[in-house]
């Protein structure tokens, strides 16, 4: 909403400037988005007169003109074809920043000749779109008057409109806030009735009062359109408007000085001496709907929806109520005869209209924010009056139709409420001063009855009036008092859960992963591939098409962030995530997960020496389990039973028990990253962590003595023969758990197939490290040692290779 300092004053009696006002405009709460000050932009350029123009010597298109400035005689090269003795238009100086343009003037030669200034357009000072010449003013102007002097100019002020406050969309309402606010005093006109001279010839019929419950109009005959009178198109021009005709430009100067809307026809456009406002419908029988040429120029289907204006016994559309008018009935400069129509349209109605066709005119803005309804009569009747100042004619009688919506309902309201709820010392009467100042209707007693205005149906309690005070008084006046103290702030304790995802979070970080925040949300197609099928949780109102789900897994978004990545070359990702998945199979419908994912792209070596990066992952899985206190070395490793999204034999599961699902981890299937727009190959862990048990020792957090053996450990070599399917987890397991107080860790060092080992089976050499405590020991001890190893593997059948 823009409007100039001099409107405003129109309504306003005040000496403050721009400056004042838009701080008092603030301060009461309305939103100042900017202050444009087209004087200072104007101040370089003056008023100048050419005295000669000679054609350049090295130019045919250019000339050469001696030109009276405020500086003196000056030489200046001008292109403009209007150039000629005698001529007075603007001059900008070397050192001028010309708006237009965007360029600051220098003294450069053209062609040859050094030009020493500027001859200006309209176009070029942002006085008009577009311009054929140079300025041409009257010749009675003296040299170096300032320009902004001569084109009116004056500051604009452009703020936000918040949607409760259709009010602050007319100059007039801005007025009556400034005044409550002590700025000046409110002079806006009162609205007196123009007598009609007949009765108005076109009737009007609602056929759907819900979506139009009043509609007014009367005729007025004889007027004499054309350009608007300098004043009013200058007024429009300064806050954005394109001046049309002397009908249209009305219309426009009301809705943005009372915020009221209106509409002119040409009555001889008009067929059947009737206006039907009814819903849109179906043109034909065959279902098509019907369309409105509006004027803007392009084709609208209209349907049920719309409030649509219609004349010809209700079957031709002619306009969209509160939006725009039709094509087929627009003022030209021909018009004789107009009706002039001002009604209320339902706001709901009037939003969704804009929305469907996507339109956004002045009126669908104003209609949609609630139009006051008791502005239907005076708004007319102030059109008929600027209609026949500004074109003649002669009026009909007011015509009505329908009721307007009931005003505001009056309800109790306490004074105390400021009070109590702002702090704020104030005497009743300073209260109700500020509440009639806004249009109240104040009735004192116990307690009072306060009635809204009709332009204010937000205000319904209250809470909405002590706001209103608290507004006008100044929010900074509101009293600054300190809360009382509480004391030393308790240091937060973390639960469990939280402490072992803090655990995990600094642990993957060390590690070199990189964390991932990403949404909880995914969509359905990309939810199916994880398991999410007909059982995903669904959102009701999502956020973004493609988020219309919560997620099965942290997996599909670990690998999109790593697809991302890698198109921005960083291929060799490692990110983790730690956050809630959704399940519609468990209890509670969530857990969570730790998840971490790798996408090797190693750099090419020489060596050929690297460590597989499925094992490093499953080694970084381990140590972090190991960290969180999971019982690492009672976990079982299982094959074959992990879900599809996983690669199905390059992935596996850890297991606590048979049902107790800690951890799955492997390579990511194929099919799924191709679905994701992902390069394979990709690896990738999902830790439950609801299903991780917490450590036994709840008792002390300090960390125990530092267990460091005296005796140097020792280590011996064994050779199992084992089935082929038999898990080498299994094994190293088994060993280790031989004899937990020597035995201090077992490696596989190699994995033998071929002769010597029998078909079906294989060979895996282990390295037992073993680790004295008490004394050194004998050989007697190792070979006991060496008997429970053989005999723990045995349980699993291997047996020593010969």
């Amino acid at each position: 909403m823009k409007f100039t300092l001099s409107w405003l004053k129109e309504h306003l009696d005040t000496d403050a400037d721009v400056s004042a006002v838009a701080d008092a405009m603030t301060m009461a709460g309305l939103e100042v988005e900017d202050v444009h000050d087209p004087i200072a932009s104007l101040a370089p350029f003056t008023v100048a007169r050419i005295v000669s123009a000679e054609r350049h010597p090295n130019a045919d298109r250019l000339q050469v003109c001696q030109v009276e400035t405020v500086d003196g005689m000056k030489e200046i090269v001008c292109g403009a074809p209007n150039a000629r003795a005698g001529l007075t238009t603007i001059y900008a100086p070397i050192g001028a920043w010309v708006p237009g343009l965007g360029v600051t003037l220098v003294e450069k030669p053209v062609r040859g000749v050094v030009s020493n200034g500027m001859l200006c357009s309209a176009s070029e000072l942002e006085l008009a779109d577009e311009s054929d010449g140079i300025l041409e003013l009257a010749d009675d102007l003296q040299v170096g008057a300032p320009a902004a002097g001569v084109f009116g100019a004056e500051p604009v002020i452009d703020f936000e409109v918040t949607p409760n406050r259709p009010d602050w969309l007319g100059v007039s309402g801005i007025a009556r806030d400034l005044a409550a606010a002590g700025l000046g005093r409110l002079t806006t006109p009162a609205i007196q009735p123009v007598p009609g001279a007949f009765d108005c010839p076109v009737s009007v019929r609602l056929v759907a009062p819900e979506q139009c419950p009043i509609f007014a109009g009367r005729v007025i005959r004889g007027v004499k359109n054309g350009p608007s009178p300098e004043w009013l198109q200058r007024r429009l021009t300064a806050i954005g408007l394109r001046s049309i005709n002397r009908l249209v430009d009305v219309t426009n100067l009301i809705s943005y000085d009372r915020a009221r809307p209106l509409h002119v026809y040409d009555l001889a456009k008009l067929v059947g001496g009737e206006i039907v406002v009814r819903p849109g419908q179906h043109a034909t029988d065959s279902g098509e709907p019907e369309h409105l040429i509006a004027l803007d120029g392009k084709t609208y289907a209209l349907d049920a929806s719309m409030s649509v204006v219609s004349d010809a016994a209700g079957e031709r559309p002619i306009g969209l109520g509160g939006v725009m008018g039709g094509e087929s009935t627009g003022c030209s400069d021909e018009t004789v005869d107009v009706f002039v129509e001002s009604a209320w349209f339902d706001p709901i109605v009037t939003a969704q209209t804009g929305r469907t066709l996507t339109i956004s005119s002045d009126a669908q803005y104003r209609f949609a924010r609630g139009v006051d309804p008791a502005s239907v009569v005076p708004g007319l009747e102030l059109a008929t009056k600027l209609i026949l100042d500004l074109c003649g004619g002669e009026p009909s009688h007011v015509t009505v139709s329908g009721q307007a919506p009931a005003n505001p309902a009056a309800f109790a309201f306490d004074p105390a409420r400021v009070a109590s709820l702002t702090g704020l010392t104030l005497s009743d009467d300073r209260i109700a001063d500020i509440l009639i100042a806004l249009g109240f209707e104040v009735v004192r007693g116990s307690p009072w009855t306060v009635t809204p205005p009709s332009w204010r149906r937000d205000v319904d309690g209250p809470a909405d009036l002590v706001e209103e005070v608290a507004r006008i008084e100044g929010f900074d006046a509101l009293p600054s008092t300190p809360l009382p103290g509480l004391g030393a702030p308790s240091r937060g304790v973390l639960n469990p859960r939280q402490s072992r995802v803090r655990l995990a979070r600094r642990a993957l970080a060390a590690m070199g992963y990189a964390e991932a925040v990403t949404w909880s949300f995914t969509k359905q197609s990309t939810a199916a591939l994880f398991g999410g099928g007909d059982g995903t949780l669904l959102v009701e109102n999502p956020i973004a098409a493609d988020l219309d789900c919560m997620r099965p897994s942290v997996l599909p978004n670990l690998i999109q962030a790593a697809a991302r990545n890698a198109a921005r070359g960083h291929a060799d990702a490692a990110l983790f995530e730690i956050g809630p998945i959704y399940l519609t199979d468990q209890p509670d419908g969530q857990r969570t997960v730790v998840s971490g994912l790798i996408a090797p792209r190693p750099a090419r070596s020489w060596t050929g020496v690297e460590t597989h990066p499925l094992m490093s992952l499953k080694g970084d899985m381990l140590a972090l389990l190991e960290q969180l206190g999971a019982p690492v070395a009672s976990l079982q490793l299982v094959q074959g039973q992990n879900r599809d999204w996983w690669h199905p034999a390059r992935s596996a599961r850890l297991q606590l028990g048979p049902r107790t699902v800690i951890a799955e981890f492997g390579a990511l299937h194929p099919r799924v990253l191709k679905a994701l727009g992902a390069d394979a190959p990709m690896l990738a862990f999902e830790i439950v962590l609801d299903s991780v048990p917490e450590p036994r020792g709840k008792g002390s957090k300090a960390r125990p003595a530092a267990d460091l053996p005296a005796l140097m450990p020792l280590t011996r070599d064994f050779a199992f023969v084992v089935e082929e399917a038999k898990a080498v987890g299994d094994l190293t397991r088994a060993v280790a758990g031989a004899d937990k107080a020597l035995i201090s860790g077992v490696r596989v060092f190699d994995v033998y197939r071929g002769a010597g080992v029998p078909d079906g089976m294989k060979s895996i050499a282990l390295e037992v490290e073993i680790q004295p405590r008490e004394s050194t020991l004998t050989d007697a001890d190792i070979e006991a040692l060496t008997g429970k190893v053989v005999a723990a593997a045995g349980k699993l059948g291997a047996t020593l290779r010969s």
